[in-house]
């Protein structure tokens, strides 16, 4: 597939600043990884602590904050990870599955889908 960057702009927890930085779309990344000192600048700050899987196999410990990020004008809510300043930044599956984002290989781009939900056939879903 190779790969392709686009402009991702992340938000502070009031949404009165913000910053916009090219990510790498990585599909094989969870989450969203951006530079630790640009996050805690706008205000994000660690909610938990997870343990990561790199490719060579070794595990590092990371920890992530909840921001708003906006990519291809579509603003989620999202975990993001707190990264060193030498990592690249990637935008992470699950901000794209949030934004109902998939990658067209050939294109090199972002297009929109639809979500998914489960369904009993035909009938709606009945609720006491």
């Amino acid at each position: 597939m190779g790969n392709f960057t686009v402009p991702v702009e992340i938000f502070s927890e009031e949404g009165s600043r913000s910053a916009v930085l090219d990510a790498v779309v990585d599909t094989g990344a969870t989450y969203t990884c951006l530079p630790e000192i640009l996050l805690r600048d706008l205000g994000i700050v660690p909610v938990r602590r997870v343990e990561s899987e790199l490719a060579d196999g070794s595990v590092s410990q990371d920890d992530l904050g909840v921001a708003r990020v906006k990519v291809d004008g579509i603003e989620v809510i999202t975990y993001v990870s707190f990264s060193k300043e030498s990592a690249p930044v990637l935008l992470g599956a699950i901000a794209m599955e949030t934004a109902l984002l998939v990658v067209d290989p050939v294109r090199k781009r972002l297009v929109p889908t639809r979500a998914l939900k489960y369904s009993l056939g035909n009938k709606a879903t009945e609720y006491p």
